[in-house]
């Protein structure tokens, strides 16, 4: 068997924009719906949600047999849990809460085997198809994609050496956490903290990195892809299902 091509890593290397959901439920049947529904990635995120490394696997195993990318958060920066989830053929990682230009080299080092990286072998994992992909070892690391999520001022600051840190593939602005770093607790749609994140995703484009961000506010989004975004998740399943429900109650009882 063949090492699996990361088509999402693929598509941002081509300058093509990815259009993605986020997931926060840990549904095997929710996840394969969302598969099918035409996104280009889907997010399971385990930093806030229920969902952990046990339970990643049966959610790749129900969008396998459909044309999306999925892309894992870990719960932070942590080398043990990373090496899990790609472990358990996790290729596309979103890494949360890299502040500066060393946490984004313990990320790069983290997704890497030696002697670039700290990555732990383990030659049955069905990362590696269980010892089928020949040379694995040697070029698992093609087909990861390390993704730093920035989110606060300090992150900002260091934005241009986090860019520019070797491995790191793609650069993601984290809304709700960079406006309350700002001083706008609970107000990621303020005009100051919307001003910051389309700058911030310049610097990050203009650095020659792709850009990410995550909005259900449509405008919002837009606003960000428009600034140079090239990988947007403009939903969240518990917002979607929660919206939709209070959307019957007010048409039936309102």
């Amino acid at each position: 068997m063949d090492l699996p091509v990361n088509r999402f890593k693929a598509a941002l290397a081509k300058g093509e924009r990815q259009i993605g959901f986020w997931c926060q439920m840990a549904d095997p049947g929710g996840i394969e719906l969302l598969a099918g529904a035409g996104f280009d990635w889907l997010m399971i995120d385990t930093e806030h949600s229920p969902i952990n490394h046990r339970s990643v696997v049966p959610l790749l195993h129900a969008a396998a047999a459909y044309p999306v990318s999925m892309v894992v958060r870990p719960g932070s920066l942590d080398p043990a849990e990373m090496k899990k989830l790609m472990d358990g053929g996790v290729q596309t990682l979103l890494v949360p809460f890299v502040q500066n230009a060393d946490e984004a080299r313990q990320a790069a080092e983290a997704v890497a085997y030696a002697p670039q990286g700290i990555r732990g072998m383990a030659g049955l994992s069905r990362g590696a198809r269980y010892g089928t992909i020949p040379n694995y070892f040697a070029r698992a690391r093609d087909e990861i994609c390390l993704i730093v999520q920035i989110e606060t001022q300090s992150a900002l600051d260091d934005l241009d050496d986090i860019c520019a840190t070797p491995g790191v593939d793609a650069v993601f602005v984290g809304p709700a956490d960079l406006a309350a770093s700002l001083g706008y607790l609970g107000e990621p749609g303020h005009p100051e903290v919307r001003a910051v994140v389309k700058d911030a995703v310049r610097r990050i484009r203009a650095a020659g990195k792709p850009a990410g961000f995550l909005s259900p506010d449509t405008g919002y989004a837009q606003e960000v892809a428009d600034a140079g975004a090239n990988f947007i998740a403009v939903g969240i399943d518990q917002h979607v299902l929660r919206q939709g429900a209070l959307g019957l109650v007010s048409h039936w009882k309102g």
